[in-house]
């Protein structure tokens, strides 16, 4: 095969496979876009914004991300984490001793059945028992609506990182297609510069040995 024609063969190759990486990375970065503006939009109509500095407890001052956070208004994905865990978490940590909302779904029963009977049987610690039912259900309220925010801001924050690493994946297949084009443009300038005739791995000529 001449030499020229090989070259050529490659540059448009590489020229094919050029477009194809720049498609692949609008693709991706028209995703990492969509990822990223539909967090923001999601994230901002919940109206949360961080504790003032200066109104954060001891507790919440030992997460590096409630302090650099401080007053700003969430709006990325990073930030529904840290609001997610950090201040969502240490807060459920100390409500209830620590317990989920199927934890507290037990000892709910438990006193609703208690207060049925003692119901039925004019039991003295009807009250008592009526008391601590509205204390462990408004618990169990209370961590149920701080586990199901929570559990939407870490969505959120997934979906951020879906995002991210689709922005980057765009940037490896843009520098991929620049270098294939570059290489592609070498190709072709060599092509044109090498003559016509020139055979690509031409067998070097044999000298014919005389034997004596």
């Amino acid at each position: 095969m001449k030499r020229r024609t090989l070259d050529l063969l490659f540059s448009i190759g590489g020229l094919g496979l050029t477009v194809l990486l720049l498609i692949a990375g609008l693709v991706l970065t028209t995703n990492a876009n969509f990822a990223n503006d539909y967090v923001r939009d999601q994230l901002g109509a919940q109206h949360i914004t961080f504790k003032p500095a200066d109104k954060l407890t001891d507790e919440e001052k030992k997460a590096d991300c409630l302090v650099e956070y401080a007053g700003q208004k969430m709006t990325t994905g990073k930030q529904a984490e840290c609001y997610a865990n950090e201040f969502i978490g240490l807060h459920l940590k100390s409500m209830a001793g620590g317990k989920t909302y199927a934890d507290l779904g037990a000892p709910e029963s438990e006193l609703r059945a208690r207060v049925e009977q003692a119901t039925q049987t004019n039991d003295p610690a009807l009250a008592d028992l009526q008391k601590q039912l509205a204390e462990v259900s408004g618990q169990r309220e209370t961590v149920f609506k701080g586990e199901t925010l929570r559990g939407m801001l870490l969505t959120s924050y997934g979906f951020s990182e879906f995002g991210r690493k689709a922005g980057q994946a765009a940037l490896v297949t843009f520098i991929g297609a620049g270098l294939l084009l570059l290489l592609s443009i070498a190709g072709l300038v060599h092509a044109f510069r090498t003559p016509a005739t020139e055979v690509f791995a031409a067998p070097e000529p044999t000298k014919n040995r005389i034997n004596a």
